[in-house]
């Protein structure tokens, strides 16, 4: 007697289709879904807002070392230290996250306009100083430039990490690098607010020794690090742009106005500062700004840019809050040269009363 075969898998489970059986053929299916490209976008976008976040925190962690520093070295400063040193990492935290998620939802090409906006007025900033300027303008302009370098950052990351193989999993290692810098720099602005005073007078640590030596060459650094940043930052800037543009008559069309546009709030926005600075003259200055970048994407932008303009100016406005401290020190005249200038006049003074008195027995 025969034996019956056995049923094949096709008879058993007639009501499942025979590519789902296939596990091989299993993810060919899932990439196509929209919802999962959008969702990984998504997650792409959040993860370089991070990594711009974590780099701006950064720069204002080193900036307040360097205050911190200046101040305690000048006795004449005490009130400005102790601002310094009252703050909270609750309130930090927060601020970092508001920052993170203002750079995820700001655009790419509305970022790459801020981060070239910036650029332009910087250039226009250092060549107008000249050699013989305080260092007062550059550190001010340091400060102005956290949010443009967060949009310079996801700027540089977008265009490097774009049709990469592996995009997520080389920005979330990014993101752990940034944390780490970002961690240790709020380490070491901690420690120098509650230890510096006490490690240099007793040269005790060797981090605050040399910060006692070396603290002047800080900004030179940070100005090094700041315009590589950018250097990158506009390349991809750039490149972002032009790949909307199909022919070199649409880029003209383009790059023409906001040319112009740029050139002119440059000049506006110079006259502004040097007649009333101040933190009310740089928001009157963001608003300008992001008003005059709204009109010209009203003509050759898209409605998304302009929601992206309105996103920026809540960024400027919450990066200027964070560093209002900071601002009002740069309005210190020559407050980089506080020390010399503290310790200058004291030598004169003990010469000066030594002629009458040799003279006086005569």
């Amino acid at each position: 007697m025969a034996a019956s075969p056995e049923p094949s898998p096709s008879r058993c489970w007639g009501w499942i289709p025979a590519a789902m059986l296939s596990l091989p053929s299993l993810p060919s299916w899932l990439p196509g879904l929209s919802s999962l490209e959008w969702g990984s976008s998504l997650l792409d976008s959040l993860l370089q807002g991070l990594i711009g976040a974590f780099g701006v925190s950064v720069l204002n962690s080193l900036l307040k070392v360097y205050f911190f520093v200046s101040c305690a070295n000048n006795p004449e400063r005490r009130l400005e230290k102790e601002r310094l040193r009252a703050r909270w990492a609750l309130l930090e935290t927060a601020h970092l996250a508001g920052l993170a998620l203002i750079l995820t939802a700001v655009g790419t090409r509305v970022a790459a306009l801020v981060v070239l906006e910036f650029s332009l007025r910087a250039v226009s900033t250092l060549l107008s100083l000249g050699k013989g300027a305080r260092g007062t303008e550059r550190l001010q302009l340091y400060l102005l430039c956290q949010f443009s370098l967060g949009c310079g950052l996801t700027c540089g990351l977008s265009f490097l990490q774009e049709d990469a193989p592996h995009r997520t999993l080389n920005l979330l290692l990014g993101l752990g690098l940034a944390a780490l810098l970002s961690r240790v720099a709020r380490r070491l602005c901690r420690h120098v607010c509650h230890l510096y005073e006490l490690h240099s007078s007793q040269d005790y640590c060797g981090v605050c020794l040399g910060l006692l030596a070396g603290a002047r060459g800080l900004p030179k650094l940070l100005g090094r690090a700041l315009a590589m940043a950018f250097a990158v930052g506009n390349l991809a800037a750039v490149a972002l742009i032009n790949r909307d543009f199909l022919t070199t008559s649409e880029a003209v069309r383009f790059w023409t106005p906001l040319t112009i546009c740029y050139t002119l709030l440059v000049i506006y926005m110079q006259e502004e500062q040097r007649l009333s600075p101040g933190l009310q003259s740089q928001v009157q200055t963001v608003l300008v700004r992001m008003g005059g970048l709204f009109v010209l994407l009203l003509t050759v932008g898209r409605w998304l840019d302009l929601l992206g303009v309105l996103v920026s100016l809540l960024g400027e406005l919450w990066c200027l809050m964070g560093v209002r401290t900071l601002l009002d020190l740069c309005q210190i005249q020559d407050f980089p040269s506080q020390r010399l200038s503290v310790s200058a006049p004291s030598q004169p003074q003990l010469s000066a009363p030594a002629q009458p008195q040799g003279t006086a027995p005569s």
